[in-house]
């Protein structure tokens, strides 16, 4: 058995690992680097290895950083199986489908900008077509259930385990049995216990090497009580200032849980009953439709909620904005909105439209629940900028800047450590981790071989 790596390696994005053993060639994830136009270069090199030599992928879940590359995947001739949990499935098409618009939206506006409809010959290509998204999800194939073994080919299974991070999350144990058995185990992001929409995940199986993800091993998150508690505070000083509420929202369960916190606040009187809400994003709407699917994944109370026809994620005052003609008039609307949009990161979407009417404002309020890679436009404003540029125009930040960290769908250090230790692996790979944070993780690891891989680095198993 053999194992390569091709992204996430010290670096958070760009999740993309190779397995190579009963005669097939497996990836575990085909992610998209994240984190700054620098990164378009990277996502466009070869990926280290013949994508149509790649009998399968076994995708962990469906964020861009893991899913995002399958188009290209796919465009330079990957003809093999996707295997991945059905919510995954449904929701990775969602995430290429949309990741392909925006780039095509990008090249349209950089021709603009241009005052041409024409590509110049040093103007860089979108990365793939809508068609290669369509492509690539033709690829999808059987579908996991949690638990249960999938068998790859003779002596060789997978098998899908919840990882609490998202709907249809999973880590993936790689089982050979050929004389003796081995068990690889990729983590995939494992998800916060303390999180508020899913259901707890269960220990790991235990294995004898680990494949995982380091993104908050050098920290543990805040309590979510405190949390929400700022969240309902930052808000509602943003209202009596006479501004808005902007909230850079991963589509995929963010957005979610968002509308849940607000619409308990609305309930409970943290925030006030007329509090407007815009969740100004297509796919997070569609998301939000999958999840209301899914009720097993969900902690009870939300499904029995849900159920009982109370749901937290349509309310009084929730306007779902799918058309980019209500998009914009929301710039209208001057104060006492939550306005929620992608991306998260402020890499691309609707976000920068409603940052540019915001940001220059004192009044107004952007609150950042997740994380920022660096690079991005996100982290530029975390880390305190007094001007960025979106869409090429030089913006003062002068709105309050607030960083609410306890909403994490990632496990804090603490938890991850529990979760390695349960394990119980011979052999540890670090990966999806910023070096600083990965490095501290290593020094706290007990009783096992630790790794840190580098970029197109294999292993003998």
């Amino acid at each position: 058995m053999k194992l390569s790596f091709f992204g996430a390696d010290r670096g958070v994005t760009g999740s993309c690992h190779m397995v190579e053993a009963g005669g097939l060639r497996i990836l575990i994830d085909c992610g998209l680097y994240q984190g700054g136009r620098e990164l378009d270069e990277e996502n466009a090199e070869p990926f280290g290895f013949d994508p149509a030599g790649v009998d399968l992928v076994l995708l962990t879940h469906a964020h861009l950083d893991h899913c995002g590359r399958l188009p290209l995947l796919a465009k330079r001739g990957f003809k093999g199986e996707i295997i991945s949990t059905m919510p995954t499935a449904e929701l990775a098409r969602l995430v290429m489908v949309d990741a392909a618009g925006l780039q095509a939206e990008e090249a349209r506006f950089r021709a603009k900008k241009m005052h041409t409809h024409f590509r110049r010959a040093d103007e860089k290509p979108p990365l793939y077509s809508m068609i290669d998204a369509l492509n690539a999800t033709s690829r999808f194939g059987r579908h996991a259930n949690y638990n249960i073994p999938i068998a790859l080919t003779d002596g060789l299974t997978a098998t899908f385990v919840d990882a609490g991070h998202i709907l249809g999350s999973a880590s993936v144990l790689i089982e050979e049995k050929n004389g003796k058995t081995r068990r690889v185990l990729f983590s995939g992001d494992l998800g916060n216990p303390h999180g508020i929409l899913l259901a707890d995940r269960p220990p790991p199986p235990q294995a004898d090497v680990v494949v995982m993800e380091t993104t908050y091993g050098d920290r543990n998150h805040k309590d979510i009580d405190p949390s929400v508690a700022e969240f309902y505070t930052a808000t509602t000083e943003a209202f009596q200032r006479g501004g808005n509420v902007v909230i850079p929202t991963f589509a995929i369960e963010r957005a979610q849980e968002i509308l849940t916190i607000i619409c308990k606040g609305i309930v409970e009187n943290h925030l006030p009953p007329q509090t407007l809400v815009f969740l100004d994003s297509p796919m997070a709407i569609s998301v939000t439709e999958i999840m209301a699917r899914n009720l097993a994944a969900l902690k009870p109370e939300i499904a029995d909620a849900i159920r009982r026809g109370y749901d937290p994620f349509d309310f009084d005052g929730v306007n779902m904005v799918r058309e980019h003609k209500q998009s914009q008039m929301i710039n209208d609307i001057t104060h006492g909105a939550v306005i929620m949009a992608g991306s998260g990161m402020c890499t691309g979407g609707r976000i920068r439209h409603h940052l540019l009417q915001n940001l220059p404002r004192k009044e107004s309020s952007v609150i950042f629940v997740g994380f920022a890679a660096g690079g991005t436009l996100a982290r530029r404003i975390i880390d305190g900028a007094d001007e960025v540029t979106i869409f090429g125009e030089r913006v003062a930040v002068k709105a309050k800047i607030h960083t609410i960290n306890g909403f994490s769908a990632h496990a804090g250090r603490d938890q991850l450590l529990q979760w390695h230790a349960a394990a119980k692996p011979d052999r540890t790979f670090l990966v999806h981790g910023e070096e600083a944070a990965m490095a501290n993780f290593a020094g706290a690891l007990t009783g096992t071989k630790v790794e840190m891989p580098q970029l197109h680095q294999s292993f003998e198993l």
